[in-house]
């Protein structure tokens, strides 16, 4: 039986922590000297511990409802995979001089629109869906890239600032806009892989867990193990046969390296945080949407306090900023009702590890 008051809490930490997730990330990269390789390995250590460590050493101890299954672990690997390209793929149009003043807009406003469509897909509820769904969701879209494109620029001194604390040669270089070589194509792949990645991530992970019996620590640490694999594995096989070429001490490494792992840890628990609005009956149609509409004003939030912008605000900031709770609001009414994905015949109906039978549209 669905619980809303849950199904909203974890949602909202979700949010929040992935909200986070891109300053704290931002922070580490720049004391790396602009490594995104060595920033993302900071990440994979984070889900590494929290992801996978965590709930190994919880499951070695305690029983928890759900069960391991062959199609469970694929799904959990796969949620887990495509949300870790994702992110690559965000970091990949940032090294290629794509701004993210159009970047991230383009991502979050385009990534619910593939999430309702892979979660239709998968439930074959098209025609459940709504027309008030389908505008709610659109709302949340246009409020969310609204917020971002009119999040006050922090002021002159403020973005000197930042540049000297970068390490800059020259702070006012820094901040005047440059003509560099772009590579639009390139730009628009990883913008792709982006979007398509992190919009089946949700409903492959809720298909996941499903298959497991509605356990909330086996997908999770499916999910962790992926992350290594391609945040720390991958990365320090790249690093290691292709030297960056920058000369870091150990002192110099370490600061980076922790702002990194926070980021990670914020990654890792929101992604803990869809897992368990999933386990109360929330569905990828509508808790996915809600997250990647209130992630960005998160962060924006967030960048303003940190920028010193916030007595900025425009109207045309709080306007996308309701249109987006208006949007929330008109898709948690009008969700179409999904299907069971049908009930495991491995384990008895009742017993002490069954699966949770999602309840009836």
């Amino acid at each position: 039986m669905i619980k809303f008051p849950l199904v909203l809490l974890f949602t909202a930490m979700t949010a929040l922590f992935w909200g986070v997730y891109g300053i704290l990330l931002h922070r580490g990269t720049d004391l790396l000297a602009h490594s995104s390789l060595r920033a993302f390995v900071g990440v994979g250590i984070a889900y590494f511990l929290i992801a996978v460590l965590v709930p190994a050493i919880w499951l070695s101890s305690k029983p928890e409802k759900g069960h391991w299954s062959v199609m469970g672990v694929l799904l959990s690997l796969l949620a887990g995979t495509v949300g870790a390209l994702g992110a690559l793929g965000v970091t990949l149009a940032v090294s290629f001089k794509g701004n993210p003043i159009y970047l991230m807009p383009i991502v979050f406003g385009s990534a619910p629109v593939i999430n309702t469509l892979v979660t239709a897909g998968i439930n074959k509820s098209f025609s459940q869906m709504k027309p008030l769904f389908l505008v709610g969701l659109l709302l949340v879209a246009l409020g969310a890239v609204g917020v971002l494109i009119n999040k006050p620029a922090p002021t002159r001194a403020v973005a000197v600032q930042q540049a000297e604390v970068e390490e800059s040669p020259s702070a006012e270089k820094h901040v005047e806009a440059k003509s560099e070589a772009v590579n639009p194509f390139a730009i628009g792949a990883s913008i792709v892989l982006a979007v398509v990645c992190w919009g089946a991530y949700g409903p492959v992970l809720h298909v996941g867990q499903t298959k497991m019996g509605g356990s909330r620590l086996r997908p999770f640490c499916c999910v962790g193990i992926a992350y290594f694999i391609i945040a720390v594995a991958v990365p320090v096989l790249i690093l290691m046969a292709a030297p960056s070429g920058i000369n870091m001490s150990w002192g110099d490494l370490i600061p980076g390296m922790m702002w990194s792992i926070f980021a990670g840890a914020a990654g890792a628990l929101g992604a803990l945080g869809i897992i368990l609005a999933f386990n109360y009956g929330g569905k990828p149609v509508f808790v996915m949407p809600l997250v990647f509409g209130f992630a960005p004003v998160i962060n924006t939030f967030v960048s303003m306090i940190v920028g010193g912008t916030l007595g900025k605000i425009t109207p045309m900031f709080i306007g996308s900023l309701l249109l987006g709770i208006a949007g929330a609001v008109t898709v948690l009414v009008f969700a179409p009702k999904t299907k069971p994905h049908g009930k495991p015949a491995d384990l008895p109906h009742g017993s002490a590890g069954a699966p949770a039978v999602e309840p009836k549209a």
